[in-house]
């Protein structure tokens, strides 16, 4: 393996791994209070982008993934199936955008956004997805997410605002 190819498999396969763990890490570190709520909310964001990227991709599905269509071998790990929307990139955005969301450290969310366009980038350089691959996987992330971060807090009996970290 080249030294092209090896970077392409990092950026298509390795660098998802990074972004899970920079943000579980960031994420951890940054919960406070109400730690099982707040991680109960995360779960839940996640199952529901997973659910999402499921529906969608009963709507839509491609003939064949790139590399099968010009007759090449991939460059990354991919399942037998369609490929829409990428799991990578579901995976990559759900995890950048909870963070965003939960912690709200936006330097980390940006390097963790980053990372995760790289990502995309890979699985497409790899041939195993398409841009619209990536784009479907980045947006059931950002639906599924919002289903649980797109309202503000509510207001306890108090009067005073839950925080959620």
């Amino acid at each position: 393996m080249n030294a092209v190819d090896w970077l392409i498999r990092f950026l298509a396969d390795g660098l998802v791994i990074v972004v899970a763990a920079v943000g579980a890490v960031a994420f951890i570190a940054s919960v406070r209070r109400d730690r099982y709520q707040v991680y109960a909310r995360a779960l839940m964001a996640g199952l529901s982008a997973l659910t999402v990227a499921k529906i969608m991709s009963l709507f839509y599905q491609e003939s064949a993934r790139p590399f099968v269509l010009s007759g090449t071998l991939p460059k990354a790990a991919y399942l037998n199936n369609p490929g829409f929307p990428s799991d990578h990139a579901l995976l990559a955005a759900t995890v950048t955008l909870v963070v965003w969301l939960a912690t709200g450290n936006k330097k980390i969310a940006l390097a963790l956004a980053l990372l995760s366009l790289a990502v995309g980038i890979g699985r497409v350089l790899a041939l195993v997805h398409t841009p619209l691959d990536i784009a479907g996987g980045f947006a059931a992330a950002a639906i599924g997410v919002s289903l649980w971060y797109g309202k503000p807090a509510k207001k306890r009996p108090s009067g005073k605002p839950s925080r959620l970290h």
